[in-house]
């Protein structure tokens, strides 16, 4: 994983953006998506169907796999990596994650109930946030801070075209950039 994802994957803001992702790729409403913390990091998926059957993705925690599973598409090729031993598997623990530790999440949630323009908004405000944190410029605490300060300015387009969302993204940039520097 590169630095962002690592700063994303503390922050859950990579769950907050997966959830976005999930809501846009298969058509879900926000209501229906759930984020469940898996300590083990061997459930990668789960899919409640109407019937109350849950189907889950399992697999080691590798990159590889989705990276080789995106440029096969739709065939499933030979992996030389070493698979789950379910033997060794003694338990898998679940738990709901805690929204006050874990604001980015909460953040993404929100952007994906008021949709619009405001989730270009949440992802421009994060990278920059994430950039400047890297950079030293910007506490680990404050990113979620400096985030919701952005999207609270922030006036969504309801229908956006391309370029609202192009707009919003750079409007976004331009105001984290000013959050930042009033933080140092």
């Amino acid at each position: 994983m590169g630095a962002k994802i690592t700063v994303d994957s503390a922050t859950l803001m990579n769950k907050g953006l997966e959830v976005l992702e999930a809501m846009f790729l298969f058509g879900m409403e926000v209501a229906t998506i759930k984020v469940v913390i898996h300590p083990e990091a061997i459930v990668h998926s789960m899919v409640e169907f109407v019937d109350g059957v849950i189907m889950a993705q399992l697999s080691i925690t590798d990159m590889r796999i989705p990276i080789q599973y995106a440029l096969s598409y739709p065939e499933r090729l030979k992996c030389d990596l070493k698979g789950l031993d379910f033997f060794r598997i003694k338990e898998f623990h679940f738990e709901k994650p805690d929204m006050r530790r874990f604001p980015c999440l909460g953040l993404a949630f929100r952007a994906a109930q008021q949709l619009g323009t405001m989730p270009a908004v949440l992802n421009a405000a994060n990278e920059v946030c994430v950039d400047a944190f890297l950079k030293k410029r910007l506490k680990f605490m404050d990113i979620a801070r400096c985030i919701n300060n952005v999207m609270n300015r922030h006036r969504p387009v309801p229908a956006p075209g391309l370029a609202d969302i192009m707009e919003a993204d750079r409007w976004a940039r331009h105001e984290a950039l000013q959050v930042v520097s009033l933080r140092n």
